[in-house]
Order: structure tokens, then sequence, then C-alpha cells
């Protein structure tokens, strides 16, 4: 008989992390356990505080009420919890990793063998001006050819002289960049610092402003001088003809897909799908969830034949991450055969 149980974690960062939205010194996290006869799943329910469309007062009452109902399957299950996607996403592994005989291996591949890698972003956080520029010496000495760094937070003259900086030491044919506002810019403002940005041959920019601005953000698309990715604006979008609505309206250059905040493999899917149709770039970013997480996506990302830099360099931020065979290598995503995982710090 299948029984299932859910525990809660919190990480911590070995570094507190800045974005325009606050500082971030720790991050709650849920895993869902599944047990049968002969075998054991785990799938990580990334809840993020703040963000998540489904950060609301019942979420563990409704996590509780899917382990009681655990019997009634995951089709079931996906269907009745289309308003909690981290939840979606966490069942999605856990059914996964029951039905394997690695309950880590997901999604097997040459990736999940050793053989291949993924290619990442190296992401910096903000801070004050010599903590960015450690940040970033410290990513491109470790090979990333790929920088993400968030910005809004700081004067935008500061952020706009740590580019600068960048730019006088490494061309665009030497690291590429990627700026994350995180919604921070105010509308009236923000095609004047896109322009600004612009000068620094910038590969994109994620969310210049907050989620929900449909025209508004549909206008910056169509007269930015750097390609939109869309992050924020995607969460709790949860149907497909609104998804659909919304790509035809802003027409972005590109989507980013979060699983956790975006309904897991199944939510990521429609996207993708709704995406290509459109003919609007993607890619795959985790969302600060433990390696549990990290692994499911990493090895879901794998088997798409992405190309680009992805943004799956999360797992080293915390202190207390539990030990897996991921690992960071010359700015790409690995797996060691030689490593093993470690639980321990759970309660299983």
């Amino acid at each position: 008989m299948l029984q299932a149980r859910y525990e809660k974690y919190q990480l911590h960062f070995k570094k507190p992390g800045g974005t325009s939205r606050g500082v971030l010194y720790k991050k709650e996290t849920f895993f869902i356990i599944l047990h049968d006869a002969n075998s054991f799943g785990i799938g990580e329910c990334g809840l993020f505080r703040g963000l998540s469309a489904d950060d609301v007062p019942e979420y563990e009452t409704t996590l509780q009420w899917v382990c009681n109902h655990i019997h009634i399957g995951l089709p079931e299950l996906l269907l009745k919890l289309s308003s909690f996607p981290s939840i979606q996403f966490g069942l999605e592994q856990a059914f996964l990793s029951l039905k394997s005989s690695d309950p880590f291996l997901l999604f097997p591949s040459e990736f999940t063998r050793g053989k291949a890698s993924i290619p990442i972003n190296g992401l910096i956080w903000m801070g004050e001006l010599g903590f960015m520029k450690a940040q970033i010496k410290t990513k491109i000495a470790a090979g990333f050819t790929t920088i993400k760094l968030k910005i809004g937070a700081l004067d935008f003259a500061k952020e706009l002289e740590i580019l600068r900086a960048i730019r006088k030491e490494y061309s665009e044919k030497d690291i590429e960049l990627r700026v994350d506002a995180n919604g921070a810019f105010h509308p009236d403002k923000a095609l004047e610092k896109l322009k600004y940005l612009a000068d620094f041959h910038i590969h994109s920019i994620e969310q210049p402003i907050r989620a929900g601005q449909w025209e508004v953000m549909a206008k910056l698309c169509r007269e930015t001088p750097i390609p939109i990715a869309l992050d924020e604006e995607l969460i709790g979008v949860f149907q497909k003809e609104a998804k659909e609505n919304m790509l035809h309206i802003i027409q972005p250059q590109y989507i980013i897909l979060k699983p956790s905040l975006i309904g897991g493999f199944q939510g990521s899917e429609q996207w993708i799908h709704l995406a290509t149709k459109q003919h609007i770039g993607w890619w795959i970013t985790s969302a600060l969830e433990s390696n549990i997480g990290l692994n499911a996506i990493a090895q879901y990302t794998y088997q798409l034949n992405v190309r680009i830099p992805q943004g799956l360099g999360t797992g080293s931020l915390f202190s207390n991450n539990l030990e897996s065979p991921l690992f960071v290598e010359n700015g790409h995503l690995k797996y060691d055969l030689n490593s093993n995982w470690n639980l321990s710090l759970l309660n299983l």
C-alpha cells in the first residue's frame, strides 16, 4: 500500500543573497516522501515565500491532504492541485522517483551517466560594488562564460559602473552578460534604462518591470534595444488559454521557466510548446531548491537538448544542502558517478 508524508526543511545561505526584493538569509522548502512495499520516492515542493503563487496559509494543510489522498494517483492529484504548482512539481518527482530503480534517477541520460554536462550561467548577487566585483572575478576564474547579475537595488549609476568595468576587461566575445531586474524598474523609466544597458552588449534582461502590466510590457518588448525575458510574469498564470493570450499580447523575446513556480514538468512543457509556436525563446532556471529539486530540474533540462546556458548553478549557495553527485566545473553542471547522495539531514 502506498503511503506518503512530508518533511519541512530550512536551507541556510552561506552568504546572504541580495535581490531587488530584499536580502535572502534562508529558504524554506518541503519534501514529499513516498513508500510502498518495495520502493522509496522523494520529491521537493520548492515553495518560494513572497514569490510563489501558492504561498498561502493553507499550504501545509494542502500538503497533508495530498499525503492522506496519495492513493488517488498522480493524474488526479495534479488536476486537483492546479493552484499549487510547487506541490505539483514535488509529486511529479516523487512518483518518478518511486518507479525508478534508483530514486534519484528520474530521466536517465548521458548527463546522469557522467558523460555530458549542462552549460549554466554564473549568478552574481546584489551588494556593494566591491562585493559584486569580487563575485564576478571568482566566476570568471571558475570558467564561466555567461554571467547573470541581479540589478535594480543599487543606484543605477553604480550598476552601470560595474558593467562598464566588466566590459573594459572582457568583450562580449569573452563574457556573455545577462541581467535580472526582478521587476524593479519604473515603467516610465524602463526604456531609458534599457538604452543605457544596451551599451554593454547585454544578452537579455529578465523582468524589467513588475509583472501584471501586460500592455506596458508589450510596448517595452516592441521598443527595447535588449531582448526581454519574462520571469515573474509567468507565475500564477495557470490556464493554457491565459498563457497563450499573455504571450500573444506581450510578445517577449524569451521566457524563463522555473518548474517549482509554474507546475513542474507538465507546466514547463506547456509553456515551451506555446512559446515555440510563437517563436519565443526560453531557458530553464532553478528557484533556490535543494539538490533534490535541482537534480530533477537538471535531468529534465538535459533531455530537452538545450544549447544555451541555463540557470542551474544554485546548489552551492547553501551551507546545509543535501550531498549529491551534482557539481559545477568550468561553467557546466555535471554529475559525478563516484559521489553518493546523503540524506542524513532529513528525518527519513
